[in-house]
C-alpha cells in the first residue's frame, strides 16, 4: 500500500479521463495514486462505466461500485455528463482548459464525432497530453474487447492443456499489458513537457500491446519457425518449468527450475540423485527432449511429500518452486499485505483494493493513498464548481433543466 502523503509525485497535475473498463481507467487510477487529481467523465444518460453493473451474484445489486468497478477507479472523482448537449460541450472545454493529461478510449472517429478529439482539445489547451487508447490503431475502427484480442493475437491458441480446445485467460490481460503501455508513453511525455513545454498526441492499440508481450512465444515462431501451441503449464523452452505437481496431501505446486544445479537441487530433495547425472535429463535440452519421462519420475516423488514440508525444503535449497494458490491463499501471503489499500465507503463499511504501483524507490515518496472509487456522478456540482465560471444557481439551474442531460439519450457515447 503507498505510504499516506499530503502529496504525491504528480501532485498539481489534473487528468481528465474519458474511458471505460479496464485499460483507460487502470491508467488514470495509477496516476491518481502516483497524487494527481483525476476527473472521469462518465455519460449520464447511460448510466456511466458499463463495469459498475458487471456484477457477480453476492455482490450488493444495489451499489454501483461493483468489484470490477473499483479494480480501476480508485482515487478518482466521477462527472456525470452528456457529451452530446452543447452546453455540457462547453463545459467540459472549461475543464480542458485547466487540465493537463486527457485519457480517451474512443474508437477512431468517435472522439471527432464528439469534439473531444485531441486536435480540438490542443486549441483550448496547447501543451495538453492527449493519450488515446484503441482496439487496432487509427486506422481500423472496430471495438477493442480483451477476449478478442487474446484470440487474434494467439494468446488463447496457445493457452489450455495439451489436446483441449482454445482457451482464454481469466483476466483481461490485454488491457492491463495495453494499460502499462500507455502509463509509460504517458510519463514520457510528462517528461518532454518538463524539458520542453510542449504536449503530446500519444496512441496506443489493445492489438500492438498483445503482440509486444508474445515474447519467446513470438519468436518460437519467427525464428524457430514453430507454431506455439497449447501445453498447459509447461514450458516450451524448459524443464521442469510451470509444470504443476500434486503432493501427498492432494494440494498443487510448480516448479521453475532454470539452472541444471537447481535441477541437481530439486533430485536431492526427491531423494532421485542419480537422475541428475542421467544423459537424458543431465542438461535442459535433454530434459526438454524426454520431458513425458521426466515429468511421470517427479509426479511419482513429489506424491509422496506434503506440500508445505516439501516447499520448505525447496526454498531453502533455493529451488524456485510455489504452491498453486486460490485468492484467499494470495493475501493471506505476508507480501501481499503491502499491496492492499483500504477506505471507508459512507456507510462506514471497508472497501479493500490492490494498489496499482507495483514499485518501491527508495527514500521517495510517490504514491498516496487513494480514497474509494466514486459512485456515479458523486463528484459533477463539486467539479463544476471548481474548473468552471459557474455560480451554485447556475450550476443547479443545469440540472434541473437538463441543459446538460436528456433523459430520453440513450445511446452509447462511443467509448470502447
Amino acid at each position: 500500500m503507498a505510504q499516506p502523503n499530503s502529496k504525491g509525485i504528480l501532485s498539481g497535475i489534473k487528468v481528465l479521463e474519458f474511458a471505460s473498463v479496464l485499460a483507460g481507467p487502470g491508467v488514470g487510477a495509477a496516476l491518481a495514486e502516483l497524487g494527481a487529481s483525476v476527473v472521469k467523465v462518465e455519460n449520464l444518460s447511460t448510466k456511466g462505466d458499463t463495469t459498475r453493473s458487471w456484477k457477480l451474484q453476492t455482490e450488493d445489486q444495489n451499489n454501483d461500485i461493483s468489484a470490477y468497478f473499483s479494480c480501476a477507479n480508485w482515487g478518482k472523482r466521477s462527472l456525470a455528463i452528456d457529451l452530446k448537449k452543447p452546453k455540457a460541450l462547453d463545459l467540459i472545454y472549461q475543464i480542458v482548459a485547466k487540465t493537463d493529461i486527457v485519457i480517451a478510449s474512443y474508437k477512431p472517429g468517435d472522439a471527432e464525432k464528439l469534439k473531444v478529439d485531441y486536435t480540438s482539445l490542443k486549441a483550448l489547451h496547447p501543451s495538453l497530453i492527449y493519450a488515446h487508447l484503441t482496439g487496432y490503431g487509427l486506422g481500423n475502427d472496430r471495438a477493442g474487447y480483451d477476449a478478442i484480442l487474446q484470440a487474434e493475437a494467439g494468446f488463447t491458441f496457445i493457452n489450455g492443456e495439451p489436446g483441449s480446445k482454445p482457451i482464454k485467460m481469466p483476466v483481461a490481460l490485454i488491457d492491463i499489458l495495453a494499460g502499462h503501455q500507455m502509463k509509460e508513453a504517458i510519463l514520457l511525455a510528462l517528461l518532454k513537457k518538463e524539458r520542453t513545454g510542449a504536449g503530446n498526441y500519444v496512441e496506443v492499440s489493445l492489438f500492438r500491446s498483445a503482440l509486444s508481450s508474445l515474447a519467446n512465444q513470438a519468436t518460437n515462431w519467427l525464428v524457430a519457425n514453430t507454431i506455439p501451441q497449447a501445453s498447459g503449464s509447461d514450458h516450451p523452452n524448459i524443464v521442469p518449468y510451470g509444470t504443476l505437481f500434486y503432493t501427498s496431501d492432494q494440494k498443487p505446486i510448480v516448479l521453475a527450475v532454470g539452472t541444471d544445479k537447481q535441477f541437481k537441487s530439486l533430485c536431492e530433495i526427491l531423494d532421485i540423485e542419480h537422475i541428475a547425472t542421467d544423459e537424458h535429463f543431465s542438461d535442459n535440452p535433454s530434459r526438454v527432449k524426454h520431458r513425458s519421462a521426466l515429468n511421470e519420475i517427479l509426479k511419482g516423488q513429489i506424491a509422496k511429500v506434503k506440500r508445505d514440508d516439501l516447499l520448505h525444503r525447496l526454498h531453502r535449497q533455493k529451488v524456485p518452486a510455489g504452491g498453486v494458490f486460490n485468492m484467499q491463499e494470495v493475501f493471506e501471503q505476508h507480501e501481499a499485505q503491502s499491496m492492499l489499500i483500504t477506505a471507508k465507503d459512507k456507510a462506514g463499511k471497508t472497501l479493500k483494493g490492490v494498489s496499482s504501483l507495483a514499485f518501491r524507490i527508495k527514500d521517495e515518496s510517490f504514491g498516496i493513498e487513494p480514497v474509494r472509487p466514486p459512485h456515479f456522478g458523486e463528484h459533477s456540482i463539486e467539479i463544476l464548481k471548481e474548473f468552471t465560471h459557474l455560480t451554485d444557481q447556475q450550476i443547479e439551474t443545469l440540472f434541473n433543466t437538463q441543459t446538460i442531460y436528456d433523459r430520453n439519450f440513450t445511446e452509447t457515447d462511443g467509448l470502447y
